[in-house]
């Protein structure tokens, strides 16, 4: 499949929007067009050709069966993330990324075991003897693990590929997806270090409309076709003021 980006929706989305000058990794340099009113502006060209090489690794690694990873906790990220991984039934983390996710799968697997245990013995009212407080306990519990470790029941193996919204704020998860050998695909700002990262995606990871579309275009990758039609948020928003409004 080849998935095209729409230069012009781009733009319209803000994705060329990087951050304060004073701010930038110098590694980013190659990606950057110049400058505007003190923010570094991104070359959407190179963007567009990066983000296609993306999505069709992403799509090609889908189709071959590999357990992808989709890590993003931004706010504005975290319901389409969810949505996503649920839609498509592969992992996700859009909370909190815990520290030996990867790393320490092990101890991580007994969690979810445990987790799916607790939800699996509540449906079947195995708790419908203990007490108001005993019960109050155990639904905090699996509401804790849940939205801690919810997304990634469906993992049961180290993934084969990594996508990560904000490699900067996701440096974690970006460090030990490379120590196990997972391939990272990442949205890469201005003040990221590409270095880390297989798959490049240099574009502003901030702006709520540049968030929303890459992520649609992550998700239609995925689900194996491409989708044209326009993100639109769900309320109006001061689009050129709020997404110049850097970070």
């Amino acid at each position: 499949m080849v998935v095209k980006v729409d230069l012009d929706k781009l733009l319209e989305v803000g994705a060329h929007y990087g951050h304060q000058i004073h701010r930038w990794n110098p590694k980013m340099r190659p990606y950057i067009y110049g400058k505007e009113s003190g923010v570094h502006v991104f070359d959407l060209i190179k963007t567009k050709a990066k983000l296609e090489e993306a999505l069709e690794f992403l799509a090609k690694s889908k189709k071959e069966g590999k357990l992808i990873l989709i890590v993003g906790t931004k706010r504005q990220a975290r319901d389409l993330v969810r949505e996503i991984g649920e839609s498509l039934s592969i992992p996700y983390v859009c909370e909190r990324f815990l520290g030996g996710t990867l790393t320490n799968f092990n101890q991580i697997g007994k969690s979810l075991r445990k987790l799916g245990d607790l939800k699996a013995s509540k449906s079947k009212g195995e708790f419908s003897d203990y007490t108001k407080k005993e019960k109050l306990l155990v639904d905090r519990k699996i509401e804790k693990m849940e939205r801690m470790l919810g997304g990634l029941l469906v993992m049961d193996r180290i993934p084969d590929v990594a996508f990560i919204l904000d490699t900067h704020k996701e440096i974690g998860a970006v460090k030990e997806a490379k120590k196990m050998g997972v391939t990272v695909v990442g949205v890469v700002d201005t003040n990221s270090d590409p270095d880390m990262i297989d798959y490049v995606i240099p574009m502003n990871d901030d702006a709520k409309k540049s968030v929303e579309y890459v992520l649609s275009l992550v998700a239609q990758s995925l689900a194996g076709k491409l989708i044209t039609k326009e993100v639109k948020p769900k309320k109006a928003v001061k689009t050129k003021k709020e997404t110049k409004k850097k970070k």
